[in-house]
């Protein structure tokens, strides 16, 4: 298995740039950059068919992973999570083929594993010993948990009121913990200062190339799962959007590869009343959106109030045929319960405002009953007891 990243390329000017080196956003304009494959070579050297023999975590596709040298790869087992047949809740609801995908068995509890898999693999691999991010809960801890792996010094920049157990996560899994008045803009704003003062390498939500990478492999695995095609819909709770970000170039890459032949899924961006700046935007038929004033959400990681990627998901919702849609945080605590009722699987309130917006879907009859749907569950419920009240 060989990586067959050849370069980085800019969303916004188009400007390639040489993977070996520290890097982050485009030098050139400050933007997104993506890691691009010789996708001929994956082609003619991988048959999709051999990638259920591999191990199944997500360097499972370590040829459209953007890791050189196999030494380099900190994992812990990350990927491979399950696609589980929602029938319960699709027959209460008139569908078809529902599913959930559970991103809350990955290592510390949510689909953050992925991206700081790749993320810290690849900082290893350039050169970088000492990490830094902001985070609203969940990708804190795993930093923490790779960089420990990777045997690197990490700093975790979080608001005051972030969950309690992504606090004690981070402590416990041996990162410098540092707690921010404010949201994860400041927290962000902080951690850059830091960075540049003390030489740590920063790994904020897309502003560098290699977290969009392993939450592709999400889409990856949807495709193999489903018979090498792709979903009709994703519904996808968005806070900073890496998610919907890595899986539309994965699907891309897929069809340049001919592994699949089925269109874009639609995506559906799901976002909390408290702080909507992509569904405000969406609807407003805006190209980029406005930092949002005063974010409240109990959903921590739908509390991103700036989306730094805003260009690329608005982009993939309009050219998907996809929407946004805004619900409350008391619809999600209700979700949390009904998907756990229905289905066996525990949610993060951020997985369970899917089901919330599934049922804004198909009170707009935006959905037909035999499309095939995925609910992201992005993260375990068990980090968020304290929502659930006694009965």
């Amino acid at each position: 298995m060989n990586s067959r990243l050849t370069h980085l390329e800019c969303t916004w000017c188009g400007k390639e740039h040489a993977h070996a080196q520290p890097i982050r956003t485009c030098p050139d304009c400050g933007k997104v950059l993506f890691a691009r494959y010789d996708l001929a070579a994956v082609k003619r050297e991988v048959n999709r068919d051999a990638l259920s023999g591999r191990p199944s975590d997500m360097w499972r596709f370590y040829e459209l992973m953007p890791v050189i040298d196999p030494k380099n790869v900190v994992t812990l087992g990350e990927g491979g999570t399950p696609l589980l047949r929602a029938r319960n809740l699709g027959a209460m609801l008139g569908l078809e083929n529902l599913y959930i995908k559970d991103e809350g068995l990955n290592p510390t509890g949510s689909f953050k594993a992925r991206g700081l898999s790749a993320a810290v693999s690849k900082a290893l691999e350039v050169g970088q010993t000492r990490v830094t991010m902001p985070t609203a809960g969940n990708a804190g801890g795993a930093l923490a948990a790779y960089a420990a792996k990777a045997g690197m010094e990490a700093t975790v920049f979080m608001p005051k009121d972030a969950p309690e157990a992504n606090k004690k996560e981070c402590l416990a899994l041996g990162s410098n913990l540092v707690l921010v008045d404010g949201l994860i803009n400041d927290a962000g704003r902080i951690s850059q200062e830091k960075a540049q003062q003390e030489g740590l390498f920063d790994l904020s939500t897309l502003r560098e190339p290699y977290r969009a990478e392993g939450k592709k492999t999400m889409a990856l695995e949807l495709a193999m799962d489903l018979g090498w095609r792709a979903p009709d819909v994703i519904v996808y709770p968005t806070g900073g959007g890496t998610g919907i970000v890595g899986m539309w170039k994965a699907f891309q890459e897929l069809r340049a590869l001919g592994w699949i032949d089925s269109p874009q899924p639609r995506f559906i961006c799901i976002q909390a009343e408290g702080c909507q700046p992509l569904v405000k935007a969406f609807h407003e038929g805006s190209k980029t959106a406005e930092p949002w004033a005063n974010a409240s959400t109990d959903a921590a990681g739908l509390r991103v109030p700036a989306v730094f990627a805003d260009y690329i998901i608005l982009e993939v919702l309009r050219e998907t045929g996809g929407t946004a849609i805004a619900v409350s945080d008391s619809e999600m605590v209700h979700a949390m319960r009904e998907m756990g009722t229905a289905e066996g699987v525990f949610p993060a309130p951020e997985g369970a405002a899917t089901l919330v917006g599934l049922r804004r879907l198909l009170d707009q009859n935006l959905l037909q009953g035999s499309e095939t749907v995925i609910l992201m569950n992005t993260g375990s419920g068990y980090k968020y007891m304290d929502l659930l009240s006694a009965p």
